[in-house]
Parts: structure tokens; sequence; C-alpha cells
């Protein structure tokens, strides 16, 4: 990890969903707290699950108070001078301004964690976070096991009724292992369009 700069600088985890993106960025909040570093967390405002909209949650039961919040410009607005760290839950449900907003806290000497799902169920890349990807100094992609052959994990299979979901299912339903489970690239079934 890059904390011996005094220089700002883009951290993004991403992976498949129950690989451990939210954990790990609590643990990454939780040291720079330990440091004496001045920390502010947002999350998105659609993932309201485990802890609510005010706390980043992890699948396992980890926590951490957050600033819930629905447009990019609200972390531009939010942020205080003198915050160190700014880390940011579930990216890909913002908007792509969340990219510029990224790009000037970075400049401004910030350390900014950003933690998103990389591909969609269809195994596209998802919202902002391809541009995201681009532009960061640092990239963990996490995996998680497959649960169809117990290999890496790295897509994520949507399920309706236990079936695979339609390519025309709406790209965001924020759910759990409800809904979702993480798989291989063999195990994945990729969506096609229903034929009604």
């Amino acid at each position: 990890m890059m904390q011996t700069t005094k220089h700002g600088w883009v951290e993004v985890i991403t992976g498949v969903m129950f690989s451990g993106k939210s954990e790990e960025l609590i643990r990454r909040a939780r040291r720079a707290l330990i440091a004496g570093r001045r920390v502010q967390l947002f999350k998105s405002i659609l993932d309201d699950r485990y802890g609510g909209q005010f706390r980043i949650s992890s699948h396992d039961g980890r926590q951490i108070d957050a600033e819930p919040i629905s447009h990019s410009k609200q972390i531009e607005e939010k942020v205080l001078v003198d915050s160190e760290v700014v880390a940011i839950d579930e990216a890909q449900f913002l908007d792509d301004g969340i990219c510029e907003v990224v790009q000037a806290l970075a400049d401004a000497g910030k350390r900014v964690i950003l933690v998103g799902t990389d591909m969609d169920f269809r195994g596209r890349p998802f919202g902002p976070m391809g541009s995201l990807l681009a532009r960061a100094d640092e990239i963990d992609k996490l995996n998680a096991i497959c649960v169809v052959c117990g290999d890496p994990a790295t897509r994520n299979q949507r399920l309706i009724d236990g079936k695979p979901a339609p390519a025309d299912a709406p790209v965001i339903f924020v759910g759990g292992s409800e809904s979702y489970e993480a798989r291989c690239r063999s195990c994945h079934d990729v969506p096609v369009t229903n034929s009604t």
C-alpha cells in the first residue's frame, strides 16, 4: 500500500459480491483512524442492507458509520478540508461524476478509497467502475468462492426464483445471498433476453 506518500491517491477495491470488499474497506478505514487520520466515509443511499443507510456493513457483520449519498456532488460538498482519507462504498451505484470528484480529492492531497462491484450480473462493466479503475493508483480485485464448483468466483449471478435473471432485468437490484451467487466464469449463466 502507498501509505508513506504525502500526496493524494486513489485506491479501488473491486470484485465479485461476497469477496470481502466492504470488509477490506472497513479494515483500511479503521487502520487510518488508529493512525490518527481524519477519515470520512460515504456510501450509496441505495444500499440499506444489514446495518442500514448510515453504516457500511460487510456480509460477515462488520460495520462502520458512514454518510449516505445519492449523487457524487454530495461527496464534494460534504468532504471537510482537514479530512485526510475519504472512503466510498458501493461506488458502482453512483453517477459518472464520481470520477471527477475522486480526481479532485486526490489532487487536493486526500487518500481516496473506493469500493465497488466491477461487473453487473450480465458480466458488463458496472456504472462508473471501469472509469474509476482506469484512474486508480492502486487496485485490489478480490474473488469469492464459486457456489457451484468451489473455484475462484469472478462473476455475480443474479437469481429470480432460483433461476438466472434475464438480461433485460434491471441492472441495479440491491440484494444479498437471497438474490445473488458468486460464480466462476465457467459456472456463470450468461443472461439472455426474455422472449415473451
